[in-house]
């Protein structure tokens, strides 16, 4: 069928018409259950009923004014993200690109005040940040930059979960390091406990700001409402989006201490961030978050799961690993395995690889145990059938 859509995505051969919970039907009728969450965005399944009223409501009353006025909801909103986070302000946007962004240009600014004359950011390989030039340039992947040269510089790339390459850093021009609690492009890659921990160390011993990408591990996902969160330590940045909106486009740069004074009027802006639709959906999210528990929710189901699909594969010599941070769930295979994800849609399960070799689940954080049980025994029977070419 021809479009008129720019052919960026290799879509698969489904168009989708109705969701309810975790379950999508497409336009013929055929129901499937999404273990994807539209790439970790919709927390709360399709059409929640707290959102879809929010929206509803603020549709009928105000979208859009601009940020030339205060925006009461986007205060009430910044707010809650405060008191929810430690930090002290937020800037928003509507995408996680421009959430990181926000957070390169402030780095930069906070470089300049400083003294530094070309500041740079730590930025970790097999990383991934978004697709505009500056977080395409801090994006680890060769393979999403090539053909977008020249590339922004002011980057220093060292390998993830690894303390002593940050350590070894001697560009005295680094004011800051950016980096993913949990890769999730990158392959559901988990770092050492302490990893988190290490860094703010140096961060603190060398004066950089530490910046973390929380767009596909916030609001839930990995166990609790930001990843950082189950650590010891306060980031200095923090980027949102994804689920901050469960569907609704919404980013957020969250900052505080020094990080927080550093961007000022006329220094960096977005038209639609933070418009009052969009804030109302990310309030009905983070109520719902908080009364329903669903960040313990994911702690349990995601550990529930991927035993349940360590058990199922046993035995399976092509699966390396099953990995999981709460609802963010890794299946580390031996080869690359794209094919698993059109094999999977004729039976009606969404899943997706990344890294090539990574099964990656991102399931709702409002799956039933039913649902978790169907996703296993659909998934292991779908990988131990797979016969490699």
């Amino acid at each position: 069928m021809n479009s008129h859509v720019m052919p960026t995505y290799a879509r698969l051969p489904v168009c989708f018409e109705r969701g309810e919970g975790a379950w999508l039907w497409d336009n013929n009728g055929k129901r499937h259950l999404d273990a994807l969450s539209g790439i970790a965005v919709c927390n709360l399944g399709h059409a929640h009923p707290a959102v879809t009223a929010a929206i509803t409501r603020q549709a009928g009353l105000l979208v859009h004014t601009s940020n030339l006025y205060r925006v009461g909801l986007q205060e009430a909103l910044a707010d809650t993200l405060a008191t929810a986070s430690g930090m002290d302000n937020v800037f928003f946007c509507n995408s996680g690109a421009e959430a990181n962004e926000a957070a390169i240009k402030l780095a930069r600014k906070y470089g300049h005040a400083l003294g530094v004359d070309e500041p740079a950011i730590v930025v970790m390989e097999s990383s991934f940040h978004g697709r505009t030039l500056a977080t395409l340039s801090a994006t680890g992947n060769r393979k999403i930059q090539d053909g977008f040269e020249p590339l922004v510089g002011g980057f220093e790339r060292v390998a993830y979960d690894d303390i002593q390459a940050v350590s070894a850093i001697t560009n005295l021009n680094v004011v800051a390091v950016l980096v993913e609690p949990v890769q999730g492009e990158g392959g559901v890659r988990i770092p050492a406990p302490d990893y988190l921990e290490r860094l703010r160390e140096i961060c603190d011993q060398r004066r950089w700001l530490l910046m973390l990408d929380e767009v596909q591990t916030g609001m839930g996902r990995t166990g609790s409402l930001f990843a950082f969160q189950q650590t010891s330590i306060l980031p200095d940045v923090v980027t949102l989006a994804k689920a901050l909106g469960n569907g609704v486009p919404i980013g957020a740069c969250l900052a505080r201490g020094i990080a927080a004074e550093t961007l000022t009027a006329g220094k960096h802006a977005s038209t639609f961030g933070g418009n009052p639709l969009a804030c109302a959906a990310a309030q009905a999210v983070l109520k719902t978050l908080r009364e329903e528990n669903l960040a313990d929710r994911a702690r349990i189901l995601g550990s529930l799961i991927a035993k349940n699909l360590r058990a199922k594969f046993d035995g399976n010599p092509h699966v390396i690993e099953v990995r999981n941070k709460g609802l963010m769930i890794g299946i580390q295979l031996d080869k690359p395995c794209g094919r698993l994800v059109g094999l999977a849609l004729e039976q009606g399960l969404l899943i997706n690889v990344t890294a090539e070799t990574t099964i990656r689940l991102l399931p709702p954080l409002i799956f039933t145990d039913e649902q978790a049980q169907l996703l296993v025994e659909q998934l292991a029977g779908i990988v131990n059938a797979y016969t490699y070419p």
